[in-house]
């Protein structure tokens, strides 16, 4: 069968590799094309154009592209068409898949459409579910609580497992030949710093993450901080960092940041999939989110849950600090990173949630890429 596949970010990126190695192995005749980053390339597909260029959030930071944008999503729903595929599988990015989505039905409306990675409708604009009914035929979830919400709305959907549940952690052994590596003493707090894989993230986030560091390293002098970046922003992560008093550790190569999280003792991040990454290798952590003011407040407005950490989600704890919108300030960071670095309580009371929360991803289970190709050939042969 012919997949046509998009995907906007690095996280989807991955989930895009990790269905097409699944399609592989249950349709060895399968045929990709659309639009990926390296790790989809690897499998086969040639990206119509760099992904790099749909990695944006918020509207404040979409708003002076917008217009690039309305003619890729016309240039890709045109592939779409030209492309004649079985299916059409739109991963995550849904301002920008579903546009073309949307554009493709227009004209083949007997086409298949699968979503991969249900709308946060838990989370905030809960009839963005009932508007993607209107384009998109079955869900592939992430999150076991997401199926009969988008049932709810009119689509089919399976919960085909978290990738992050069943994905190698590196070992005690590379942890140690990180450390040595890098010089850091066996004993030496390591502090991994995670503003994000976009660049608006890293822009608005690096800043504030770097004083809270600051102010960590003031209390605790020992720390080593570590930031671990990807391809797309790893230029402007190094330019930036060069002025960083914290000086910290760049990573970029995938073996190295397995080693880095092993080693790691705390964590700061940007909201997002990366949680559950600190997760599956049991690292507490504090989390810090800030957008454009605009679109900070369209989205606080409409807010449904009292959290947006995906740990205290899953898990339904409050147990991982988040520091949201105007609350993303420095001085109470570095307050929480400090208590999750050095109370005992505090640090085990995370890693019992992130323990239950890997369970509930589907950790022991079937890889969720090959999860996700059965639901999606299911999904396709079906009659409708």
């Amino acid at each position: 069968m012919k997949y046509f596949l998009i995907a906007g970010e690095p996280s989807g990126d991955q989930l895009g590799a990790s269905l097409m190695s699944g399609l592989i192995h249950l349709d060895p005749d399968a045929a990709f094309s659309g639009i990926g980053g390296q790790a989809m390339q690897q499998h086969g597909l040639e990206s119509l154009f760099a992904m790099d260029e749909l990695s944006l959030m918020g509207i404040w930071e979409i708003l002076p592209k917008y217009r690039h944008l309305k003619r890729r999503i016309a240039e890709t729903a045109q592939a779409v068409i030209d492309a004649k595929p079985d299916v059409l599988i739109t991963i995550d990015s849904p301002d920008f898949c579903l546009r073309v989505a949307r554009l493709v039905r227009a004209v083949r409306p007997d086409l298949r459409t699968v979503h991969y990675v249900a709308p946060s409708v838990w989370a905030w604009r809960p009839k963005r579910a009932v508007k993607m009914a209107k384009v998109i035929d079955h869900v592939l979830a992430i999150l076991p609580f997401e199926p009969p919400l988008m049932q709810a709305a009119g689509m089919t959907c399976d919960f085909v497992g978290h990738p992050v549940a069943t994905s190698d952690v590196a070992d005690t052994d590379e942890a140690t030949l990180f450390r040595n590596a890098h010089g850091i003493a066996h004993d030496a707090p390591v502090v991994l710093c995670l503003p994000g894989s976009r660049r608006s993230e890293v822009a608005r986030l690096a800043g504030r993450f770097d004083e809270a560091l600051m102010r960590l390293r003031d209390r605790v002098p020992e720390i080593r901080v570590v930031l671990p970046t990807v391809p797309g922003v790893s230029t402007m992560v190094r330019e930036m960092t060069r002025r960083w008093p914290t000086a910290p550790i760049v990573i970029e190569e995938t073996d190295e940041k397995r080693a880095a999280f092993a080693a790691a003792d705390l964590a700061l991040a940007a909201s997002g999939t990366v949680s559950l990454e600190l997760a599956a290798n049991r690292i507490p952590m504090v989390i810090g989110y800030d957008m454009a003011p605009l679109s900070r407040l369209i989205v606080g407005a409409l807010l449904r849950t009292d959290t947006v950490t995906l740990v205290n989600l899953v898990s339904e704890t409050r147990v991982v600090p988040e520091f949201l919108g105007r609350n993303c300030q420095p001085g109470p960071i570095a307050e929480a990173l400090q208590d999750a670095l050095e109370d005992g309580t505090t640090r085990m009371s995370q890693i019992e949630a992130m323990d239950l929360t890997m369970d509930r991803l589907g950790k022991g289970g079937e890889a969720p890429g090959l999860r996700a190709a059965r639901s999606v050939i299911a999904a396709i042969t079906e009659p409708r």
